[in-house]
């Protein structure tokens, strides 16, 4: 189509050709095939490897959790893909990766980041507490939590027995820190607070001692939990115990780690006092509990990001 337009002063008409249709189409197509390869040139391939966002707001990557008992064990992160766990991943080793990683098989999932240890063996006999504390060298029994490392320790006349990963408050709710003792067991003990995840029932504490009451009038309790491998609870200090998870969740199916148990045992059994009745019942001579150090850094990157 040919338009004529008539300028005012009357001078000779102009006449404007549009663009032919196939011509437009020509155009379109090579336009688009120019974005198109630009944005695949600039864009990952969707068959890149996959890895946690660097802004990880949901906190899945574990490499970035900083623990300073690792500076001289080398270690590199790996991605958990379909259909991988610890036991798939490592077999007989897993327990000391969950460890490692303070993190229990629940919370091993497709999408989120873990330390591996360059050499198992580096791990075998791995705890960041010292294997004597000089101030528990005077009492019978003595724990130690570190907060930094999330780790507890169970110390007689100052020598370690056994030490646990442990997962303490979380920012805004951290867990107090001083020295305290235990005062009250309660081996089949629930939150009056929380409730699971489901809303269900509230939440499990087995094999609790109480250790601190607050100014509010909170309970502070060692017990049974979840460990995310990084500080997760609203105060408390949980280890970890697959009964209860199994018994709650239903998984794992052949619970092995049981932490809480142990330590219960230790602390507060029948072999250091009366029957148990599995309530609520207050201790005297509790062990000495000691809460030391600051919520352990969570870094901006990973060690292996490269910009």
């Amino acid at each position: 189509m040919i338009i004529v337009l008539y300028p005012i002063s009357g001078s000779i008409p102009m006449r404007i050709s549009r663009m032919r249709l196939s011509h437009k189409i020509v155009l379109v197509t090579l336009l688009t095939t120019i974005f198109v390869g630009f944005m695949v040139l600039r864009t990952p391939s969707l068959t890149a490897d996959a890895g946690a966002s660097p802004e990880d707001k949901a906190r899945e990557d574990l490499s970035r959790v900083e623990y300073p008992s690792l500076k001289n064990i080398k270690w590199h992160p790996h991605f958990i893909e379909p259909h991988q766990s610890l036991e798939s991943l490592f077999g007989a080793d897993w327990t000391l990766v969950a460890r490692f990683n303070r993190v229990d098989r629940r919370h091993v999932y497709p999408g989120m980041t873990i330390k591996v240890p360059d050499n198992m063996a580096d791990i075998r006999t791995y705890t960041p507490l010292p294997r004597f504390y000089q101030p528990a060298a005077r009492h019978e029994k003595y724990i130690l939590v570190d907060i930094t490392e999330q780790w507890l320790g169970a110390y007689e006349h100052g020598k370690l027995v056994f030490s646990v990963p442990a997962a303490t408050g979380k920012e805004t709710t951290e867990t107090p820190t001083g020295m305290f003792s235990i005062t009250t067991r309660d081996r089949h003990h629930t939150s009056s607070l929380y409730k699971t995840a489901n809303d269900e029932e509230q939440y499990p504490m087995d094999n609790a001692l109480r250790f601190h009451i607050g100014a509010d009038n909170v309970s502070y309790w060692l017990h049974a939990r979840d460990l995310p491998g990084r500080p997760a609870s609203h105060g408390c200090i949980g280890l970890y115990d697959e009964e209860m998870q199994k018994r709650v969740f239903d998984t794992p199916q052949n619970p092995v780690l049981k932490d809480s148990q142990k330590l219960y045992k230790w602390a507060a059994g029948e072999n250091e006092y009366e029957d148990d009745s599995g309530g609520a019942e207050e201790l005297e001579d509790g062990p000495m509990v000691e809460v030391r150090g600051s919520l352990p850094r969570y870094l901006d990157r990973p060690p292996s990001y490269k910009p």
